[in-house]
């Protein structure tokens, strides 16, 4: 019985074109697919779309379209671009489809007749943009999301609800004993804390639009769809069968849940919860990524700056847009892109040190052997070098099961700089002229060889790259090689190398439009202020005398800080995931000091924190030097 892999992005929201987040999410999911078919597991990977929704029918009306229309057309438009990056995906879910309909059904019904499901009435303020309901202490000025800073609206409906609180006990012993259930460790900690804070019942159906699943049929209550992240979340399932023939039901458990760092909640603690009212397997990894932005800004379409991944790949090709993104940044952290960074990776990584070690084997096999290529004396003379390749490559897989694909490059490419620098340090020109023309071919034969055995391992990262270095080569870009190559540690054949056109041209320079930076922007919109009035803002240095937790909140630390007043400040600060309450007693930190007292999550704050915020996220701004509280900063 062969083994089997699962793997799903989150089916995506179709309330807008597709963006570099969502190319993201696919290409590690399509590299992970890509991986474990090359280790010979039964594969099964899902992506698709999520329809359903307030938004979504709002959406369509504001164009005189039907709802059904909208996500038709939206739908079309990532499935074609996937298509178009050939993402390798077995199955593309609609949740407009009626096997995944049958199968949301099914699972409500499951869950109320398992008396996780009760009838009442819900009251709460209902963020549409987020798909979210909020109590009075999350919201920020008694009215906006705390998530997307959108207005919410105070609604009062009947509902069914889930019955969440009864898991939280349950949730939190998966967590304890799967250490990697939730990836990376950060996030699954944020998530820990979120339910220890006690987790409420959750509203999963709405009578307020129709846009929706209906209840299954025996309840006889038709008002009623089903809450959008429920439905969504089953989409997992549905896929492979749930409620109807369950053909596929065979790869569930998932091996991986890929999602982005803003949804990890409806994964990590709604999604295992009705799972386990559905007493079915919980998935053996949920695992979320982080944020990009461009040239260190945060993307938006008011500046223009949105990444388009089409875009990129037509410009600066598909196999380089799948390189820079899976090696520039560390599974789990923001990045960020520009098309300088692009543009070195390209030549650099890919140029310099992959494309060019093709091109001297290509013409040293052929200047000195008439393009065959005998591994025989590989080892007789080169064995070290072999052996220290294949130690390499096998501690790199480690990295990919961790998702950490940067690392996973990075000890591929120090196998390729051990080829490259063996041509070097051994010189088969010299073996040439002293006439040992046997040692001569081993150099080329192992640096063949350990390009040979990299591509095996780059190839679910670069298939088509992988696939003309293995054409070249002599060798199938298969299970069979990988077994060979790197499990076993054997070497190629006896072959015939094949020339091939360089892989990667040198680009000299950027080939996009780059989007007008921001003070431009500033100076049309009229944003630009003078100093005078910088000067109105009173910034004063201040001593943290505490700080703890707020209850609730995975962002908010209440911080009270010395700033030479008749008492401490109480300033509420979202800095809770980046640093311990406990570890920031004594800091020194820059407090805006004459803001208007603002009321979070029914707490009183009176100033601002200073921070800066990268793609390695939050750090306080404090002073060089220790400084008296109170103390102005000009």
């Amino acid at each position: 019985m062969s083994k089997k892999a699962y793997i799903t992005t989150p089916i995506y929201y179709v309330n807008d074109i597709p963006h570099i987040g969502h190319a993201y999410t696919t290409i590690i999911a399509d590299s992970l697919a890509r991986f474990y078919r090359l280790k010979g597991y039964d594969t099964f990977f899902l992506t698709g779309t999520d329809e359903h929704g307030q938004k979504i029918e709002q959406a369509a009306a504001a164009r005189g379209k039907s709802a059904k229309e909208y996500a038709d057309e939206v739908s079309a438009k990532f499935k074609a671009l996937w298509d178009d990056f050939e993402i390798s995906y077995d199955y593309f879910i609609r949740t407009t489809d009626e096997n995944h309909k049958l199968g949301a059904q099914k699972a409500f019904e499951t869950m109320f007749k398992n008396g996780d499901i009760y009838k009442g009435e819900y009251e709460g303020h209902y963020c549409v943009s987020c798909e979210t309901f909020f109590t009075d202490s999350q919201l920020i000025n008694n009215e906006y999301c705390p998530d997307c800073g959108k207005i919410t609206t105070l609604v009062k409906e009947e509902s069914y609800f889930f019955r969440l609180s009864a898991y939280q006990d349950k949730l939190l012993k998966w967590y304890e004993e799967v250490d990697d259930c939730v990836m990376p460790k950060a996030k699954k900690n944020e998530v820990i804390n979120f339910v220890k804070q006690g987790l409420r019942d959750l509203s999963i159906t709405r009578a307020s639009f129709d846009w929706g699943i209906k209840l299954p049929p025996f309840l006889g209550d038709s008002k009623h769809v089903l809450y959008v992240w429920l439905d969504a979340l089953v989409n997992y399932i549905s896929a492979l069968g749930y409620g109807t023939d369950e053909k596929n039901f065979s790869y569930w458990p998932a091996s991986f849940h890929l999602v982005g760092k803003d949804i990890l909640r409806f994964h990590s603690i709604y999604w295992p919860a009705f799972l386990m009212s559905l007493n079915l397997p919980l998935p053996k990894h949920i695992a979320a990524h982080g944020w990009w932005t461009r040239n260190g800004e945060k993307m938006s379409k008011s500046k223009g700056n949105v990444v388009n991944p089409r875009e990129v790949a037509e410009v600066y090709g598909l196999e380089n847009f799948r390189y820079f993104l899976l090696r520039e940044v560390p599974f789990g952290q923001d990045g960020d892109f520009s098309q300088k960074a692009l543009i070195d990776r390209i030549n650099s990584d890919l140029g310099n040190e992959l494309g060019n070690l093709l091109n001297r084997i290509i013409g040293m096999s052929g200047k000195y052997n008439n393009y065959e290529l005998i591994s025989s004396s590989v080892l007789k003379f080169y064995k070290k070098d072999i052996d220290t390749a294949d130690a390499i490559l096998s501690n790199a897989e480690s990295f990919i099961h961790e998702l950490q694909t940067n690392k996973y490059l990075e000890e591929i490419w120090k196998v390729l700089t051990i080829a490259n620098q063996s041509i070097t340090l051994y010189e088969p020109w010299t073996k040439i002229k002293e006439g040992k023309l046997e040692e001569a071919n081993a150099i080329v034969a192992l640096s063949a060889n350990l390009l040979a055995k990299a591509s095996i391992l780059f190839s679910p990262i670069m298939p088509k790259t992988a696939q003309t270095i293995a054409k070249s080569l002599g060798f199938e870009l298969d299970t069979k090689s990988y077994e060979k190559l790197i499990i076993n540690k054997e070497l190629l054949d006896t072959t015939v190398i094949t020339p091939t056109a360089p892989l990667f041209p040198r680009i000299e320079k950027e080939l996009m439009n780059t989007p007008e930076p921001a003070i431009k922007e500033a100076k049309k919109d009229e944003q630009l202020i003078s100093a005078d009035k910088f000067f109105n803002s009173k910034i004063q240095v201040g001593t943290i005398i505490k700080a703890e937790p707020i209850e609730k909140s995975d962002r908010l630390l209440k911080v009270f800080v010395d700033i030479g007043e008749e008492k401490p400040r109480q300033i509420l600060s979202a800095i809770k995931a980046y640093y311990d309450a406990k570890t920031l007693e004594g800091m020194q930190v820059c407090v805006v000091a004459n803001l208007k007292p603002a009321k979070i999550m029914g707490f009183d704050s009176y100033g601002m924190i200073l921070t800066a915020e990268d793609k390695n996220g939050i750090t306080l701004i404090t002073p060089q030097n220790l400084k008296d509280v109170g103390s102005i900063i000009k």
